[in-house]
Protein backbone atom coordinates (compact mmCIF):
# COMPACT_ATOMS: atom_id res chain seq x y z
CA UNK A 1 0.00 0.00 0.00
CA UNK A 2 1.56 3.45 -1.12
CA UNK A 3 2.05 6.39 1.76
CA UNK A 4 -0.52 8.73 1.96
CA UNK A 5 1.10 11.98 1.08
CA UNK A 6 1.56 14.61 3.54
CA UNK A 7 -0.40 17.59 3.54
CA UNK A 8 0.26 20.97 5.08
CA UNK A 9 -2.04 23.78 5.44
CA UNK A 10 -1.83 27.74 5.76
CA UNK A 11 -4.82 29.62 6.93
CA UNK A 12 -8.32 27.66 7.51
CA UNK A 13 -8.37 28.03 10.64
CA UNK A 14 -11.30 27.25 13.73
CA UNK A 15 -13.85 29.37 12.41
CA UNK A 16 -13.40 28.74 8.72
CA UNK A 17 -15.94 27.14 6.83
CA UNK A 18 -13.47 26.79 3.69
CA UNK A 19 -10.82 25.15 6.52
CA UNK A 20 -13.62 22.26 7.52
CA UNK A 21 -14.19 21.82 3.68
CA UNK A 22 -10.04 21.50 2.69
CA UNK A 23 -10.07 18.93 5.54
CA UNK A 24 -12.91 16.85 4.83
CA UNK A 25 -11.83 16.74 1.15
CA UNK A 26 -7.98 16.25 1.69
CA UNK A 27 -9.35 13.03 3.82
CA UNK A 28 -12.35 11.63 1.11
CA UNK A 29 -10.28 9.19 -0.79
CA UNK A 30 -7.35 8.19 2.01
CA UNK A 31 -5.24 10.01 -0.36
CA UNK A 32 -3.85 12.82 2.08
CA UNK A 33 -2.48 12.95 5.95
CA UNK A 34 -2.69 16.20 7.35
CA UNK A 35 1.01 16.62 9.06
CA UNK A 36 0.92 20.41 10.06
CA UNK A 37 0.05 23.96 9.27
CA UNK A 38 -0.10 27.64 10.27
CA UNK A 39 -3.52 27.71 10.69
CA UNK A 40 -4.15 31.37 12.21
CA UNK A 41 -2.23 34.29 12.54
CA UNK A 42 -1.86 33.95 16.18
CA UNK A 43 0.54 30.71 16.92
CA UNK A 44 -1.60 30.07 20.36
CA UNK A 45 -4.71 30.10 18.56
CA UNK A 46 -2.68 28.04 15.62
CA UNK A 47 -1.13 25.46 18.46
CA UNK A 48 -4.98 24.86 20.28
CA UNK A 49 -6.15 24.02 16.78
CA UNK A 50 -3.90 21.56 16.24
CA UNK A 51 -4.30 19.78 19.06
CA UNK A 52 -7.51 19.51 18.21
CA UNK A 53 -6.55 17.66 15.28
CA UNK A 54 -4.55 15.43 17.06
CA UNK A 55 -1.20 17.18 15.11
CA UNK A 56 2.47 16.78 16.18
CA UNK A 57 2.54 20.42 18.03
CA UNK A 58 6.40 20.55 16.45
CA UNK A 59 4.90 20.85 13.08
CA UNK A 60 2.54 23.93 13.76
CA UNK A 61 4.42 26.53 12.81
CA UNK A 62 4.92 30.28 13.53
CA UNK A 63 5.47 31.34 10.25
CA UNK A 64 6.77 30.44 6.68
CA UNK A 65 9.95 30.52 6.72
CA UNK A 66 9.91 28.35 9.79
CA UNK A 67 7.49 25.95 7.98
CA UNK A 68 9.77 25.31 5.06
CA UNK A 69 13.20 25.28 7.17
CA UNK A 70 11.98 22.81 9.16
CA UNK A 71 9.95 20.59 6.68
CA UNK A 72 12.86 20.61 4.50
CA UNK A 73 15.21 19.32 6.89
CA UNK A 74 12.81 15.99 7.60
CA UNK A 75 13.52 13.06 5.61
CA UNK A 76 12.09 12.57 1.87
CA UNK A 77 9.46 10.35 3.23
CA UNK A 78 8.55 12.53 6.52
CA UNK A 79 8.00 16.04 5.03
CA UNK A 80 5.21 17.76 3.48
CA UNK A 81 4.81 17.06 -0.15
CA UNK A 82 2.22 19.63 -0.51
CA UNK A 83 1.09 22.46 0.88
CA UNK A 84 -2.73 24.21 0.60
CA UNK A 85 -3.20 27.77 1.24
CA UNK A 86 -6.34 28.88 2.75
CA UNK A 87 -5.51 32.68 3.43
CA UNK A 88 -7.23 35.86 2.63
CA UNK A 89 -6.58 36.51 -1.25
CA UNK A 90 -3.39 39.66 -0.87
CA UNK A 91 -1.19 36.20 1.40
CA UNK A 92 -1.80 33.54 -1.41
CA UNK A 93 0.85 35.28 -4.10
CA UNK A 94 3.66 35.22 -1.41
CA UNK A 95 3.47 32.24 0.51
CA UNK A 96 2.58 30.26 -3.23
CA UNK A 97 5.51 31.82 -4.47
CA UNK A 98 8.22 31.02 -1.29
CA UNK A 99 6.27 27.42 -1.27
CA UNK A 100 7.58 26.81 -4.82
CA UNK A 101 10.46 28.63 -4.91
CA UNK A 102 11.67 25.65 -2.14
CA UNK A 103 9.83 22.46 -4.15
CA UNK A 104 6.67 22.21 -2.38
CA UNK A 105 3.63 21.66 -4.30
CA UNK A 106 0.65 23.76 -4.13
CA UNK A 107 -2.92 23.84 -3.75
CA UNK A 108 -4.35 27.17 -3.69
CA UNK A 109 -7.78 29.04 -2.88
CA UNK A 110 -8.83 31.48 -5.83
CA UNK A 111 -8.61 33.88 -6.86
CA UNK A 112 -4.88 32.80 -7.62
CA UNK A 113 -3.65 36.05 -6.69
CA UNK A 114 -4.46 39.79 -6.32
CA UNK A 115 -3.00 40.61 -10.04
CA UNK A 116 -2.12 39.15 -13.30
CA UNK A 117 1.29 39.89 -12.75
CA UNK A 118 1.68 38.28 -9.73
CA UNK A 119 -0.29 35.21 -11.38
CA UNK A 120 2.59 35.39 -14.03
CA UNK A 121 5.41 34.97 -11.93
CA UNK A 122 4.06 32.00 -10.33
CA UNK A 123 3.12 30.20 -13.57
CA UNK A 124 7.00 31.47 -14.16
CA UNK A 125 8.55 29.58 -11.43
CA UNK A 126 6.43 26.63 -11.25
CA UNK A 127 7.56 25.51 -14.38
CA UNK A 128 11.11 25.81 -13.54
CA UNK A 129 10.38 24.10 -10.69
CA UNK A 130 8.07 21.34 -12.50
CA UNK A 131 6.03 21.14 -9.46
CA UNK A 132 2.14 20.15 -8.97
CA UNK A 133 0.00 23.23 -8.11
CA UNK A 134 -3.89 23.23 -7.98
CA UNK A 135 -6.42 25.97 -8.02
CA UNK A 136 -9.43 25.10 -5.99
CA UNK A 137 -12.44 26.04 -8.61
CA UNK A 138 -14.51 23.63 -6.44
CA UNK A 139 -17.37 23.28 -8.87
CA UNK A 140 -15.23 21.40 -11.49
CA UNK A 141 -15.17 18.60 -8.99
CA UNK A 142 -18.96 17.39 -9.32
CA UNK A 143 -19.28 14.66 -11.21
CA UNK A 144 -22.16 15.80 -13.31
CA UNK A 145 -20.02 19.26 -14.04
CA UNK A 146 -17.67 16.22 -15.71
CA UNK A 147 -20.41 14.56 -17.35
CA UNK A 148 -21.23 17.66 -19.18
CA UNK A 149 -17.92 17.93 -19.85
CA UNK A 150 -17.23 14.62 -21.72
CA UNK A 151 -20.84 14.87 -23.54
CA UNK A 152 -19.65 18.66 -24.78
CA UNK A 153 -16.36 17.34 -26.43
CA UNK A 154 -18.06 14.05 -27.68
CA UNK A 155 -20.07 16.49 -29.54
CA UNK A 156 -23.28 15.12 -27.79
CA UNK A 157 -25.13 18.64 -28.24
CA UNK A 158 -23.12 19.47 -31.53
CA UNK A 159 -21.33 22.93 -32.39
CA UNK A 160 -21.55 25.24 -29.02
CA UNK A 161 -23.04 28.05 -29.91
CA UNK A 162 -24.54 29.94 -26.51
CA UNK A 163 -23.11 29.90 -23.20
CA UNK A 164 -24.96 31.25 -20.35
CA UNK A 165 -23.38 31.01 -17.14
CA UNK A 166 -24.76 32.71 -13.79
CA UNK A 167 -23.95 32.99 -10.12
CA UNK A 168 -25.58 35.05 -7.96
CA UNK A 169 -25.78 35.34 -4.20
CA UNK A 170 -27.44 38.00 -1.79
CA UNK A 171 -24.98 37.83 0.98
CA UNK A 172 -23.33 41.41 0.65
CA UNK A 173 -26.62 43.19 1.17
CA UNK A 174 -25.79 42.96 5.09
CA UNK A 175 -22.66 44.92 4.77
CA UNK A 176 -22.83 47.25 1.14
CA UNK A 177 -25.63 49.20 2.45
CA UNK A 178 -24.01 50.37 5.92
CA UNK A 179 -20.70 52.77 5.03
CA UNK A 180 -19.04 51.90 8.29
CA UNK A 181 -19.46 48.01 7.45
CA UNK A 182 -18.57 48.28 3.92
CA UNK A 183 -15.20 50.33 4.65
CA UNK A 184 -14.24 47.61 7.55
CA UNK A 185 -14.64 44.06 5.30
CA UNK A 186 -11.32 42.61 3.92
CA UNK A 187 -13.81 41.79 1.31
CA UNK A 188 -13.84 45.22 -0.24
CA UNK A 189 -10.63 46.35 0.37
CA UNK A 190 -8.17 46.51 -2.84
CA UNK A 191 -5.64 45.76 -0.52
CA UNK A 192 -6.81 43.00 0.95
CA UNK A 193 -8.96 41.31 -2.15
CA UNK A 194 -7.19 42.98 -5.54
CA UNK A 195 -9.54 45.02 -7.35
CA UNK A 196 -12.15 43.13 -7.91
CA UNK A 197 -14.62 41.43 -5.37
CA UNK A 198 -17.88 39.97 -7.18
CA UNK A 199 -16.12 39.27 -10.28
CA UNK A 200 -12.79 38.26 -8.27
CA UNK A 201 -15.06 36.18 -5.59
CA UNK A 202 -17.75 34.44 -8.16
CA UNK A 203 -17.25 35.82 -11.42
CA UNK A 204 -13.98 34.02 -11.60
CA UNK A 205 -15.92 30.86 -10.98
CA UNK A 206 -18.06 31.21 -13.68
CA UNK A 207 -15.28 32.07 -16.24
CA UNK A 208 -13.30 28.96 -15.59
CA UNK A 209 -16.16 27.14 -15.93
CA UNK A 210 -17.58 28.60 -19.01
CA UNK A 211 -13.97 26.82 -20.54
CA UNK A 212 -14.16 23.83 -18.34
CA UNK A 213 -17.39 22.73 -19.80
CA UNK A 214 -16.91 24.20 -23.24
CA UNK A 215 -12.81 22.97 -23.77
CA UNK A 216 -12.92 27.05 -25.38
CA UNK A 217 -11.11 29.25 -24.45
CA UNK A 218 -12.78 33.06 -24.34
CA UNK A 219 -11.23 35.66 -26.31
CA UNK A 220 -13.13 38.73 -25.69
CA UNK A 221 -15.12 40.16 -22.95
CA UNK A 222 -17.44 43.19 -22.71
CA UNK A 223 -18.08 43.91 -18.90
CA UNK A 224 -20.48 46.44 -17.27
CA UNK A 225 -19.81 46.32 -13.38
CA UNK A 226 -22.29 47.60 -10.35
CA UNK A 227 -20.32 49.54 -7.56
CA UNK A 228 -23.94 51.27 -6.40
CA UNK A 229 -22.22 53.42 -3.64
CA UNK A 230 -19.30 56.18 -4.68
CA UNK A 231 -17.40 55.49 -1.90
CA UNK A 232 -17.20 51.37 -2.61
CA UNK A 233 -14.35 50.98 -4.60
CA UNK A 234 -14.88 47.11 -5.39
CA UNK A 235 -17.91 45.97 -7.57
CA UNK A 236 -20.82 43.89 -6.11
CA UNK A 237 -22.27 42.67 -8.90
CA UNK A 238 -21.60 42.66 -13.15
CA UNK A 239 -22.60 41.43 -16.32
CA UNK A 240 -19.80 40.30 -19.09
CA UNK A 241 -20.88 39.85 -22.45
CA UNK A 242 -17.75 36.69 -23.73
CA UNK A 243 -17.01 35.71 -27.30
CA UNK A 244 -14.97 32.63 -27.31
CA UNK A 245 -12.35 31.40 -29.94
CA UNK A 246 -13.99 29.48 -32.84
CA UNK A 247 -16.85 32.45 -32.66
CA UNK A 248 -19.78 30.85 -30.07
CA UNK A 249 -21.06 33.60 -27.70
CA UNK A 250 -22.22 33.60 -24.60
CA UNK A 251 -22.90 35.90 -20.75
CA UNK A 252 -21.54 35.84 -17.42
CA UNK A 253 -23.91 36.96 -15.18
CA UNK A 254 -22.40 37.68 -11.21
CA UNK A 255 -23.99 39.66 -8.03
CA UNK A 256 -23.36 39.24 -4.07
CA UNK A 257 -26.47 41.65 -4.23
CA UNK A 258 -28.77 39.35 -5.57
CA UNK A 259 -30.89 39.52 -2.87
CA UNK A 260 -32.70 36.32 -0.98
CA UNK A 261 -30.01 34.06 -3.00
CA UNK A 262 -28.08 31.96 -1.33
CA UNK A 263 -25.24 30.24 -3.69
CA UNK A 264 -27.18 29.98 -7.22
CA UNK A 265 -24.14 29.08 -9.74
CA UNK A 266 -26.23 27.79 -13.10
CA UNK A 267 -24.65 26.45 -16.05
CA UNK A 268 -26.22 26.54 -19.62
CA UNK A 269 -24.41 25.35 -22.75
CA UNK A 270 -26.84 25.61 -25.90
CA UNK A 271 -25.14 23.91 -29.02
CA UNK A 272 -26.45 23.26 -32.46
CA UNK A 273 -27.89 19.79 -31.91
CA UNK A 274 -29.20 20.18 -27.85
CA UNK A 275 -28.59 21.89 -24.65
CA UNK A 276 -27.28 20.95 -21.28
CA UNK A 277 -28.36 22.95 -18.18
CA UNK A 278 -26.77 22.73 -14.63
CA UNK A 279 -27.83 24.02 -10.91
CA UNK A 280 -25.01 23.85 -8.20
CA UNK A 281 -27.88 23.84 -5.99
CA UNK A 282 -29.17 20.65 -7.16
CA UNK A 283 -25.70 19.66 -8.16
CA UNK A 284 -27.18 15.52 -8.85
CA UNK A 285 -29.62 16.73 -11.96
CA UNK A 286 -27.73 17.15 -15.36
CA UNK A 287 -30.57 18.06 -18.17
CA UNK A 288 -30.80 17.42 -21.84
CA UNK A 289 -33.11 19.35 -23.92
CA UNK A 290 -33.13 18.43 -27.72
CA UNK A 291 -35.43 19.61 -29.98
CA UNK A 292 -36.87 16.06 -31.63
CA UNK A 293 -36.67 14.71 -27.69
CA UNK A 294 -38.37 14.59 -24.31
CA UNK A 295 -36.28 15.89 -21.86
CA UNK A 296 -33.95 13.55 -19.95
CA UNK A 297 -32.52 14.00 -16.63
CA UNK A 298 -29.24 12.41 -15.59
CA UNK A 299 -28.26 11.74 -12.02
CA UNK A 300 -24.81 10.51 -10.87
CA UNK A 301 -23.87 6.78 -10.27
CA UNK A 302 -25.38 5.22 -13.47
CA UNK A 303 -22.97 2.56 -15.17
CA UNK A 304 -24.38 4.71 -18.79
CA UNK A 305 -22.57 7.75 -17.93
CA UNK A 306 -18.84 8.42 -18.26
CA UNK A 307 -15.75 6.95 -17.33
CA UNK A 308 -14.65 10.59 -15.67
CA UNK A 309 -17.71 10.87 -13.91
CA UNK A 310 -17.93 7.86 -12.36
CA UNK A 311 -14.66 7.98 -10.98
CA UNK A 312 -15.73 11.39 -8.72
CA UNK A 313 -19.09 9.51 -7.43
CA UNK A 314 -19.03 7.75 -4.00
CA UNK A 315 -22.31 6.65 -3.23
CA UNK A 316 -24.90 4.56 -5.05
CA UNK A 317 -27.72 6.20 -7.24
CA UNK A 318 -30.12 8.64 -5.83
CA UNK A 319 -27.43 9.46 -2.84
CA UNK A 320 -27.04 13.10 -2.72
CA UNK A 321 -23.29 13.94 -3.12
CA UNK A 322 -22.59 17.98 -2.46
CA UNK A 323 -19.59 20.53 -2.04
CA UNK A 324 -17.78 18.42 0.04
CA UNK A 325 -17.06 15.75 -2.54
CA UNK A 326 -16.72 17.98 -5.56
CA UNK A 327 -13.59 19.76 -3.82
CA UNK A 328 -12.58 16.06 -2.64
CA UNK A 329 -12.57 14.89 -6.38
CA UNK A 330 -10.31 18.11 -6.77
CA UNK A 331 -7.49 16.94 -4.37
CA UNK A 332 -7.71 13.00 -5.66
CA UNK A 333 -6.65 14.98 -8.84
CA UNK A 334 -3.88 16.66 -7.22
CA UNK A 335 -2.74 13.48 -5.44
CA UNK A 336 -3.02 11.24 -8.47
CA UNK A 337 -0.74 14.41 -10.46
CA UNK A 338 2.02 14.06 -7.31
CA UNK A 339 1.73 10.35 -8.12
CA UNK A 340 2.18 10.73 -11.29
CA UNK A 341 -0.82 8.27 -12.21
CA UNK A 342 -3.49 10.91 -13.75
CA UNK A 343 -5.66 9.71 -16.51
CA UNK A 344 -7.91 12.47 -17.23
CA UNK A 345 -7.46 16.14 -18.41
CA UNK A 346 -9.78 18.56 -16.46
CA UNK A 347 -9.05 16.18 -13.16
CA UNK A 348 -7.93 19.56 -11.23
CA UNK A 349 -7.76 22.92 -12.09
CA UNK A 350 -4.29 23.95 -12.67
CA UNK A 351 -2.24 26.93 -11.55
CA UNK A 352 -3.04 28.49 -15.67
CA UNK A 353 -6.79 28.53 -14.70
CA UNK A 354 -6.03 30.64 -12.20
CA UNK A 355 -3.74 32.66 -14.52
CA UNK A 356 -6.82 33.04 -17.00
CA UNK A 357 -8.42 33.58 -14.03
CA UNK A 358 -6.69 36.61 -12.79
CA UNK A 359 -6.59 38.17 -16.73
CA UNK A 360 -10.21 38.09 -16.66
CA UNK A 361 -10.56 39.96 -13.44
CA UNK A 362 -8.44 42.29 -14.98
CA UNK A 363 -9.61 42.81 -18.24
CA UNK A 364 -13.57 43.03 -16.93
CA UNK A 365 -12.57 45.77 -15.05
CA UNK A 366 -10.55 47.31 -17.39
CA UNK A 367 -13.66 47.07 -19.56
CA UNK A 368 -16.10 48.78 -17.45
CA UNK A 369 -13.63 51.77 -16.74
CA UNK A 370 -12.84 52.49 -20.25
CA UNK A 371 -16.52 52.91 -20.33
CA UNK A 372 -17.82 49.41 -21.51
CA UNK A 373 -15.62 48.45 -24.57
CA UNK A 374 -14.40 45.01 -26.03
CA UNK A 375 -11.28 43.89 -24.92
CA UNK A 376 -8.87 41.34 -26.10
CA UNK A 377 -8.03 38.39 -23.69
CA UNK A 378 -4.69 38.04 -25.46
CA UNK A 379 -4.15 41.92 -25.51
Amino acid sequence: MMAKIKLGILGGGEDSLIGILHRVAANMFDQFEIVGGIFDQHHDKSLKFGEKLKLDEKRIYKNLDELIAKENSLPEDQKMQVVSVLTPNFLHFPMAKQLLENGFNVICEKPLTTTYEEAKILNEIQQKKNTIFGVTYTYTGYPMIRQMKTMIANGEIGKVQKVDVQYYQGWINQLIHDKEKRSSTWRLDPEKSGISCCIGDIGTHAFNMAEYVTGMKVENILADLNYLYEDNPMDIDGTVLIRFTDKAKGVIRASQIATGEENSFSVQIYGDKGGLKWQQENPNYLYLMKEDQPLQVLKPGHGFLSEFSLEGTKLPPGHPEGIFDSMGNIYYGVAMAIKDQSKYDGAYPKLNDGLRGMSFIEKTVSSHKQGNVWINMKE
